[in-house]
């Protein structure tokens, strides 16, 4: 027999048997996700099969996030019913202003290298980045696991994607996600995981690594996992065997790469800096899962100040990703310096990403993010179009008023 990748290894595990791409698995899951936007459902539906208690409290938690603060009486009672639900049940909460659920399982240390963690929400692939199975599920799936604390799966199969060379200046893990949309195309991935490796993986960032994670959803992906490499050791840690068996194999070399933009409403419409650069944008968004952590920040301020700030007819909006994050750039000082350049700052939370909170776009206006998705409607006004683009490319774009090679702004 082959030798296993990361997830089928992982799902071996936690199934307790010799499970291989294809197979199907009930697992016991190690976390769940709730959040505002799929939590409410999942009552509903926890009431309507009989549910009485949850299993293990301790195993789940929720996040007040995508309508934070709520911009409704409707979302406000939504909020209130998830809040007495987790009281009740000794479900910790995490409340208004605490951040985005993913990363909060970060930071809270919930994912971990060997793991099963899911969240009722797509970006939940986020966790593979710490070497632990992540994936999305729906609302039912969230009410059974209050139910039963466990998961039924089917085994994906592996697509290897091997990162060799050094990133260039001015160019990032959110170039390296786009780069590998365009190669994949947004279904290209459907169902599969995403497994990285190769001699790059092992030199990116914790913080790149959950960009590319995070990013896997978008082509599909049932899950994007990286290896336990330079993560601190854990007797959990999983690495693929030798002869593990792969559907195919894409081959990304950093050293090759150029700022990357995705062009509305395409997450797979994706082209170089160069055939995008002019374009004219009113609104510039640095925050959500995939951009809004401190360095993602530090990375936007310094073109930005390299390039004398905003320019005049620009929105900038910034969304710390969670509260840990804005304290940290409230201690160094990065938090004032936006505030000096006229930046409007939102609560810590998915804030203007899909829509259901924050600034929202007008009629019209083009905006350049560091989020993830740019279909139509997205961030709330069908007739806007969304860019996305790395921290740096998009603070480019506030500083020249159009999209910009941010390697011709940085310190």
């Amino acid at each position: 027999m082959p030798g296993k990748t990361i997830t089928e290894k992982i799902l071996s595990t936690k199934s307790a048997q010799d499970a291989r791409a294809g197979d199907v698995v009930v697992c016991p899951v190690d976390c769940a996700l709730g959040t505002d936007g799929s939590t409410p459902m999942a009552l509903d539906y926890f009431e309507a099969m009989g549910g009485r208690r949850v299993f293990d409290p301790q195993r789940v938690v929720f996040a007040l996030d995508h309508y934070a603060p709520a911009p409704s009486r409707a979302i406000a009672q939504l909020h209130q019913r998830m809040r007495e639900f987790a009281a009740l049940h000794g479900i910790e909460l995490w409340d208004v202003g605490e951040g985005i659920g993913h990363q909060l399982i970060v930071e809270s240390g919930r994912a971990a290298p060997g793991g099963l963690v899911v969240g009722a929400d797509s970006h939940a692939v986020t966790y593979g980045a710490l070497n632990c199975f992540g994936t999305g599920i729906g609302s039912s799936d969230l009410a059974a696991i209050l139910m039963c604390g466990e998961i039924w799966l089917r085994v994906p199969e592996s697509i290897r994607v091997t990162l060799t060379g050094a990133l260039p200046d001015g160019v990032y893990a959110k170039d390296i996600a786009l780069a590998l949309a365009k190669k994949l195309g947004a279904d290209g991935a459907t169902y599969q995981a995403l497994e990285f490796g190769g001699p790059a993986s092992a030199t990116l960032h914790l913080d790149d690594r959950l960009v590319l994670s995070n990013f896997a959803v978008e082509m599909g992906a049932k899950n994007g996992i990286f290896g336990a490499t330079d993560l601190p050791p854990s007797p959990f840690a999983v690495e693929p065997d030798p002869d593990a068996r792969y559907a195919r194999e894409i081959v990304i070399a950093l050293d090759t790469l150029s700022p990357q933009i995705a062009l509305p409403h395409q997450v797979d419409r994706v082209v170089t800096i160069g055939e995008a650069i002019g374009t004219p944008v009113q609104m510039v968004y640095l925050g959500t899962c995939t951009g809004g952590r401190v360095r993602d920040f530090h990375q936007a301020r310094d073109v930005l100040q390299a390039g004398g700030g905003v320019s005049r007819g620009v929105q900038l909006v910034v969304t710390p990703a969670s509260r840990m994050v804005l304290e940290t750039l409230t201690r160094d000082g990065t938090l004032a310096d936006f505030i000096a350049m006229g930046a409007v700052v939102g609560t810590p939370g998915c804030g203007s990403c899909c829509g259901t909170c924050g600034a929202i776009p007008g009629d019209g206006v083009s905006v350049i993010s560091t989020a993830n998705r740019n279909f139509k409607g997205r961030m709330g006004n069908s007739s806007a179009a969304i860019y996305l683009a790395s921290p740096a490319t998009c603070a480019a774009a506030a500083v020249r008023g159009q999209i910009a090679d941010p390697r011709e702004s940085e310190p």
